[in-house]
């Protein structure tokens, strides 16, 4: 099998980590790996596979010779993407940089590869908690088309960072022991105000805009939008930050143009590459954030008719939004591209 040069740009990040455990588990053709990051964390030694790498400052002469360059997001991806590009690589982002440019595919590849054809040069992984919801949409989808989404989702603090799961630990720990918790991160750290998550729901992620949306729940909906195709499409979003440490849960509602039954609806996501059903009710069985921390696939439970509309199901998804809504993602955009040989 032919081998690829890969750099990974926030090798020491939540995501950057997570690309190099999936590369691992999932034998992916790299030739030679080259970890980049912030000059902050240049020098530092990240042992992969039996082999210490040195953690490189990112400039834009790191690119050269590679041809997958994984991007784990943030602001570093608008500075080095183009120099990326110029020097042969296909970037493969999960910033948000990228994302509604109309000249950049937006992919979830069990969804829409087929835009990836499409691309110059830059390919943009979605926003995690629109990625796992399109894994349970998607399959509805292709029942009947669909007239309206309302989705709120429950989201894990670690979409906040590694400072923002610190900080529920320590407050958690400081109640525990009659101490007053002390919060400086969440809804943000940029934020004038902070508020305890522990034991505690924030319905703020990112800032508000003008109409009162906030800028994640505005990503859901712009993004489900382009990549189902249909920029008209009714969508409406409620994101709100759990004390979860890890996996996003989401409560979505769908309303079709004809009939889906809930059977169905069980049938056709079970079938989908990536989903699974898991949904018995009589046996308590349901997704929950503690069971899908570290797996691959989203789980679908609670699928039941919504009785206040002709033809519409409600839906409980859950998803580890560092493997399949970020990591895992980039890399199966990756993997199609060299299955299809697009390189």
């Amino acid at each position: 099998m032919k081998k690829y040069n890969v750099a990974i740009l926030g090798a020491t990040g939540a995501v950057g980590q997570e690309f190099l455990r999936l590369i691992e588990e999932r034998h992916f053709p790299f030739a030679e790996l080259k970890l980049l990051a912030s000059k902050r964390s240049a020098g530092k030694i990240i042992n992969f596979m039996g082999k210490d790498y040195t953690v490189e400052e990112a400039t834009d002469d790191s690119f050269e010779g590679v041809q997958i360059a994984l991007f784990a997001g943030g602001a570093a991806s608008k500075q080095f993407a183009p120099a990326a590009v110029k020097a042969g690589a296909v970037v493969i982002d999960n910033s948000s940089a990228f994302r509604m440019d109309p000249e950049v595919p937006l992919i979830v590849p069990e969804v829409n590869p087929e835009a990836i054809k499409d691309h110059k040069g830059i390919i943009a992984n979605p926003n995690c908690s629109t990625i796992i919801m399109m894994m349970a949409v998607k399959p509805l989808r292709d029942l009947s088309k669909i007239k309206r989404i309302v989705v709120s989702t429950y989201q894990a603090v670690s979409g906040g960072g590694k400072e923002a799961m610190a900080e529920l630990e320590q407050q958690v720990d400081d109640i525990a022991h009659g101490k007053e918790p002390v919060a400086n991160i969440l809804p943000g750290a940029k934020f004038p105000k902070h508020y305890q998550i522990a034991f505690n729901l924030i319905p703020q992620i990112d800032v508000f805009y003008d109409n009162l949306y906030t800028k994640e729940e505005m990503k859901m909906v712009n993004e489900t939008r382009k990549i189902l195709g249909e920029p008209d499409l009714p969508v409406t979003a409620t994101t709100v930050r759990v004390p979860v440490y890890r996996s996003h849960a989401e409560s979505v509602n769908i309303e079709f143009e004809d009939d889906v039954t809930v059977e169905a609806a069980r049938k056709a996501i079970d079938a989908f590459p990536g989903a699974i059903v898991k949904d018995d009710p009589s046996q308590q069985s349901y997704p929950m954030p503690l069971f899908t921390s570290g797996k691959n696939d989203v789980e679908v439970g609670r699928i039941r008719k919504d009785e206040s509309i002709a033809h519409g199901l409600n839906l409980w998804v859950c998803g580890d939004q560092i493997r399949k809504g970020a990591a895992l993602n980039a890399l199966q955009i990756a993997e199609y591209m060299i299955e299809h040989d697009m390189f």
